[in-house]
């Protein structure tokens, strides 16, 4: 199995807690065990462990006093810990009155928020876990990525399909139902196989309404259910004050994996090219921005700009500094340029990139034309965007 250095790194001064958020699978637990191997881990997805704290959160406390001070130079891990919210009351006093760090470690917080558990009021650091990234896989290999999508242990088997389909089905029993995050579960079921085939495009909330067979505002908390335990992400359109004829309301949505919104549509490609290819190709480069913005800890905005005309620039950064637009062609023509164009005569970015599958970065006017790999190595090294 190929090694992975993952690309977060959580370094923590003395007794300074954090949460760690992520969605199942991501790896949270293995690089947890493996730059803090000496903590102290409470698994709360053990049964017995689950069932014995939910009965009484202050074991925690009780357990804890009566360790060895020396065991506390690391941080203690609970893992899963939306699971056992009450427990988080406990975290609160022994970070109060016994200087002791914590990583919380969970798949959502939104179970948290909803039974206004303690969330320790600024007191953690938050990180977020995501899928793998270019920066940490050897010799990527692009169709692999699109096919298999890059939680690990997708990406490194031969053949995934069935582990999409469980991942698929356990995370909507798990993080959905069983934790009483929606009631209507065939509604939710129907909601989620539309969300796969409206996945990157402008929502229209009528419409997946009508499909599923409830309200608009019911489809609005289901986006906000895949959102809060990150299975996705809402990405807003870019607004102007000056231009009117920009779409400034609907938003759009995307799953948290390429591989888990492929297996929902039942896509699979066999070569580097058409509409699904192009699709799959986009998600993929947005889910790099995600991951490079979270882990470099630079907080910047990710929009997409679409006028009522239909030109569309996938993703603007910042406040406008960097437009991108993204093709999947390896022939790039005048015609792939004439958003990019628009966007810069209305609105002056410091640099205009359409990303590309051609094999040599080239320059059209002030448009620099990229190959993706060189894009993402570009974007990692901090010269995109920093």
């Amino acid at each position: 199995m190929e090694e992975i250095t993952r690309a977060l790194n959580i370094q923590l001064p003395q007794g300074q807690s954090a949460f760690l958020w992520g969605a199942r699978k991501t790896g949270k637990s293995t690089y947890l065990k493996k730059i803090f191997p000496q903590s102290l881990i409470y698994d709360f997805l053990k049964t017995d462990l689950y069932l014995e704290f939910s009965k009484k959160p202050s074991l925690l406390r009780e357990q804890l006093l009566a360790k060895d001070d020396s065991i506390f130079k690391y941080p203690v891990i609970l893992d899963e810990v939306q699971k056992v919210p009450q427990i988080l009351d406990e975290v609160h006093w022994l970070i109060e009155n016994k200087n002791i760090s914590f990583i919380l470690c969970g798949s959502s917080a939104r179970k948290l928020k909803r039974g206004q558990a303690n969330l320790l009021g600024g007191r953690a650091w938050r990180y977020e876990m995501f899928p793998l990234t270019s920066e940490e896989i050897k010799n990527v290999d692009l169709l692999r990525i699109l096919n298999h999508g890059l939680i690990p242990s997708h990406y490194l088997q031969d053949n995934p399909k069935k582990s999409l389909q469980a991942y698929i089905q356990d995370y909507l029993k798990e993080e959905v139902f069983e934790e009483g995050l929606t009631r209507n579960i065939p509604a939710f079921s129907r909601f989620f196989d539309a969300v796969g085939f409206s996945h990157g495009q402008l929502i229209n909330y009528a419409n997946i309404a009508r499909e599923c067979g409830v309200g608009n505002k019911t489809v609005k908390e289901y986006f906000q259910v895949l959102t809060d335990t990150l299975l996705g992400i809402m990405i807003p359109p870019y607004k102007s004050n000056q231009s009117r004829h920009v779409i400034s309301k609907a938003s759009k949505f995307y799953l948290f994996d390429v591989g888990v919104a492929g297996c929902i549509t039942k896509r699979n490609l066999l070569e580097e090219k058409g509409e699904e290819f192009g699709r799959a190709f986009e998600h993929f480069i947005l889910m790099e921005l995600l991951a490079h913005r979270s882990y470099k800890e630079l907080d910047y905005n990710i929009h997409f700009y679409r006028t009522k005309a239909g030109a569309e620039v996938d993703f603007v950064l910042g406040s406008g500094e960097v437009a991108i637009e993204i093709k999947s062609s390896s022939k790039i023509d005048n015609k792939d340029l004439r958003s990019l164009k628009n966007f810069q005569v209305e609105f002056k970015p410091k640099k205009a990139l359409l990303v590309c599958n051609e094999k040599e970065e080239r320059k059209h006017g002030s448009i620099r034309i990229l190959p993706w790999r060189q894009f993402l190595s570009e974007l990692w090294m901090g010269e995109i965007i920093s």
